[in-house]
């Protein structure tokens, strides 16, 4: 098999959101409840989403371009979300500790 630098870049990716997975998921015991809480379980769904699309992206070449274009646009999509939930959840916690 001869890997190419997509390969490589899709590898760290992969690796990557694997670290941030044990992140989520291992902090989630020190996260209180509330409104903080609720962002982080979101969060939470959000990193997994995202570490099964990263585990995808070696086989998008086999993927018709009919499903593999709705499959990209959901990944952005969700990516959008993320980041405003994380702003969110950043500038609450900034006002609540500046109050």
């Amino acid at each position: 098999m001869d890997f190419d630098v997509t390969m490589i870049i899709n590898a760290l990716a992969i690796l990557t959101m694997f670290y941030c997975l044990y992140l989520v998921l291992s902090l989630k015991s020190a996260i209180p409840g509330g409104m903080v809480g609720k962002r982080w379980n979101f969060l939470s769904v959000l990193v997994v989403l995202f570490t099964m699309g990263y585990l995808a992206t070696p086989f998008f070449d086999q993927i018709p371009p009919e499903v593999l274009q709705p499959v990209i646009s959901l990944i952005f999509l969700f990516g959008a979300i993320y980041v405003v939930v994380t702003v969110r959840l950043i500038f609450n916690i900034i006002r609540e500790l500046t109050e």
